[in-house]
């Protein structure tokens, strides 16, 4: 059964199309940086030239689609356009070019959307329980569970919202008041991590996204952007220490350098990173286990029959 998945986030939107038959083969995976969270945080609102970003985006996945030949397609929303007034616009947009409703999930599907995609195939240490955390550009999901979620959340700390709400024209570096700041709103939802989900039955961190999957490509010194490399890597504690301090002592024209850079996340990899770097002092675990399959995948696989 082919299907398409598009998953479209604060900072980017996807597209996976996959064939599903007890696994999952990739046939085309695209991702392209639309920054459709761009001033929610601010404004409550999805500004029309993102959203024309996003559309224009999904009209060629629209493209694709149609190429390959998919026979079903979930379209999925997730923080920047939970928390928008106008929304409304957004599903409008999307139904016109898919022919389909999109969902703007829950911030507990979401979870449970990345935990199927990132431990699907993963190969972990006995099948014992594992945090999975997905770090996205508006939100960050934590999910707890081995053959099954046993606890999940997600909360308002992402890439783009903590930079939109702290490091958005600061001179770089940053200040360390600054990060003093961004680093407040990150324990301070930890807090919250840490009372309503059982971190403590986790044995593995698992981590998604474009900043982690970014702070381990850096981490292992690739020339370029490699996700075979990446996917399954286990990157140390130290490691996203050390990573996650160069990159808050950059300068935004010093991180464009960097091979594994995507251009689109030049901006926010430093809140990123922070975000991991948080994670990994406050759970106290000494190494991610990094995955390249996340919520996509599993919206790929929540359309299996």
């Amino acid at each position: 059964m082919r299907v398409a998945a598009v998953d479209c986030g604060t900072n980017s939107v996807r597209l996976l199309v996959a064939d599903l038959d007890g696994s999952l083969d990739e046939v085309e995976r695209r991702m392209e940086i639309v920054r459709l969270g761009q001033g929610v945080d601010r404004t409550g609102r999805l500004a029309p030239e993102a959203l024309e970003r996003t559309f224009t985006a999904m009209r060629g996945y629209r493209e694709l689609i149609d190429h390959h030949g998919a026979v079903a397609t979930r379209v999925v929303a997730t923080s920047a356009t939970r928390d928008a007034a106008n929304r409304h616009e957004f599903v409008d947009g999307v139904r016109a070019i898919f022919g389909v409703e999109p969902e703007v999930v829950t911030g507990a599907e979401e979870a449970e959307l990345s935990f199927t995609g990132a431990t699907r195939g993963l190969r972990l240490d006995g099948g014992r329980p594992c945090l999975v955390v997905d770090i996205g550009g508006g939100s960050t999901e934590f999910v707890v569970g081995g053959e099954h979620v046993e606890g999940a959340i997600s909360v308002d700390i992402g890439c783009v919202r903590l930079t939109e709400r702290h490091l958005r024209g600061e001179a770089e570096p940053p200040s360390a008041q600054k990060l003093e700041a961004v680093v407040a709103d990150i324990d301070d939802a930890l807090d919250r991590v840490t009372a309503e989900v059982p971190v403590e039955r986790a044995h593995t961190l698992v981590g998604l996204a474009g900043s982690v999957t970014t702070v381990a490509g850096i981490a292992l010194g690739l020339p370029e952007y490699d996700a075979d490399k990446i996917h399954q890597s286990r990157i140390s504690a130290e490691q996203v220490h050390e990573v996650t301090r160069r990159l808050l002592a950059m300068t935004h024209g010093e991180r464009a350098v960097l091979p594994v850079m995507h251009p689109g996340r030049v901006d926010v990899i430093g809140a990123g990173a922070l975000i991991l770097d948080r994670i990994v002092r406050r759970f106290g675990f000494e190494q991610v286990v990094v995955s390249e399959h996340d919520i996509l995948d599993g919206i790929a696989w929540s359309l299996r029959r």
